[in-house]
């Protein structure tokens, strides 16, 4: 349904080449992801057996509608864990956050409030897809001087800087890393989305891929995608990072 490559070849889907995914929302009740322990150890499974052997699930902190913090996130990220260990399923999960840039997270920043963070010192951030977070290059600044590095998420989705793209280049100029959706690549969000993604992975510009998995259909979706042999092809002379995620 969703594929749009101009051939039709299709491989055994293996994506142990990312190795780790690192965005996603996998687990159960925090936000607009998974529902149930039983939904995430399902999940879970199906992106083992993708290639996945780590998942940092990453769910939503958004002051006004997913009020997330650490003390919310850790204990589903044990419950799942258990579940795994029950159903001997071998994959390791671990649990950062997605904080959406506003006013409210500059605070909680300044504050010295505990952030959830992964791999060495590495904090996820989003923007509103209606516009650019006025703070963001504060709130970036913010966060380096605390000796962080500020992964912006999906940055092909926000359609304000389409038309600009410098923009960007001034994310990583500012220390940031990009991270793009895999679905992206396949025209999941659209076609405008797809030739930026395409055009930031083919610049160097990418570090990370994200599943940013909410739900079934981004699990078919992502399927379909494994299953191209072009997929892989557009791999061949790009360096992606997420394996770093596994040491």
């Amino acid at each position: 349904m969703f594929s749009i490559f101009k051939k039709k070849e299709t491989v055994k889907p293996d994506l142990s080449f990312i190795g780790a995914d690192m965005h996603s929302h996998l687990l159960p009740g925090l936000d607009d992801g998974v529902t149930t322990v039983e939904d995430s150890v399902a999940f879970i499974s199906e992106l083992q057996q993708l290639g996945y052997s780590k998942l940092i699930c990453t769910p939503h902190i958004i002051s006004d509608m997913y009020p997330n913090n650490p003390e919310t996130i850790l204990p589903k990220l044990e419950q799942v864990r258990a579940a795994l260990r029950e159903k001997n399923i071998n994959v390791t999960i671990e649990a950062g956050a997605e904080y959406m840039v506003d006013i409210e997270m500059e605070k909680y920043v300044l504050s010295g409030g505990q952030l959830l963070t992964f791999g060495k010192n590495l904090i996820l951030i989003e923007m509103s897809y209606v516009g650019t977070s006025p703070n963001i290059e504060q709130l970036i600044f913010q966060l380096r001087i605390k000796g962080l590095r500020p992964i912006l998420a999906h940055p092909e989705r926000y359609i304000y800087y389409h038309q600009n793209f410098e923009n960007y280049q001034r994310y990583l100029d500012l220390g940031c890393i990009l991270q793009v959706n895999l679905l992206s690549l396949i025209g999941y969000y659209g076609k405008p989305v797809k030739v930026i993604a395409e055009r930031l992975l083919k610049s160097g510009m990418v570090e990370l891929l994200g599943t940013d998995m909410h739900h079934e259909r981004h699990l078919n979706a992502l399927k379909d995608l494994a299953s191209k042999k072009e997929f892989y092809e557009m791999f061949q002379d790009i360096q992606i990072k997420n394996k770093k995620l596994l040491m």
